[in-house]
């Protein structure tokens, strides 16, 4: 297999690397986790907002860590999602994972209980680096947050987010498999998965 249909994810979550390999295997690529010396890397993010930004400071952050060893032909890709609640101006956004680690689930439902305007939406967006190339896109799926944490399937705000495309039930109500045709993250895939295969095919 030529290096660069070899991909490694920077990312520490496991369960982001099985969904990308359930979009992208499919063509070809083996996707394994980005790890120097044993663990995923640190990154220093920027101070920003930027969802893009804070994507492409990490593709380049890991294009210098594997420079000069043998992973240095291989692909990288980064994704970075965040939950964006409309009546909080966006909040938590680019700072998802370290409110869920603090105040998680019940703090978010807290901090909306009693308001009626609940709407919000996830979005993902995911770059590729590959031969010198980098390949950009943003999935996002619109939806509302749920007065009680509902299911325990998937990860991070899973339990209270109910997509627009669904049925009513949250993320964490809903299989692997269904989540990821509604999902942020899968649309996001899937449109890299769309620029890789080129119009050839």
């Amino acid at each position: 297999m030529p290096k660069k249909f070899k991909i490694l994810f920077a990312t520490s979550n496991q369960n982001k690397i099985k969904e990308a390999r359930a979009v992208l295997e499919p063509l070809g690529y083996s996707i394994q986790q980005l790890l120097i010396q044993g663990s995923p890397p640190d990154f220093i993010e920027p101070q920003t907002e930027d969802i893009e930004r804070i994507s492409k400071s990490k593709v380049d952050q890991s294009l210098e860590m594997i420079s000069g060893t043998e992973f240095s032909d291989f692909s990288i890709l980064v994704e970075d999602s965040g939950l964006f609640i409309n009546d909080l101006g966006g909040f938590p956004g680019v700072y998802s994972s370290y409110v869920q680690k603090t105040i998680g689930n019940h703090g978010i439902t807290k901090i909306l209980e009693g308001n009626n305007n609940r709407q919000a939406e996830y979005r993902a967006y995911s770059i590729l680096y590959q031969d010198g190339k980098y390949f950009n896109s943003l999935g996002i799926c619109s939806g509302e947050i749920s007065t009680e944490i509902r299911g325990s399937h998937g990860f991070g705000f899973d339990p209270i987010f109910i997509p627009d495309s669904g049925d009513g039930r949250t993320f964490g109500e809903m299989s692997q498999l269904e989540k990821d045709s509604k999902s942020h993250r899968g649309k996001s895939l899937r449109i890299l998965y769309d620029e890789l295969r080129g119009p050839s095919e």
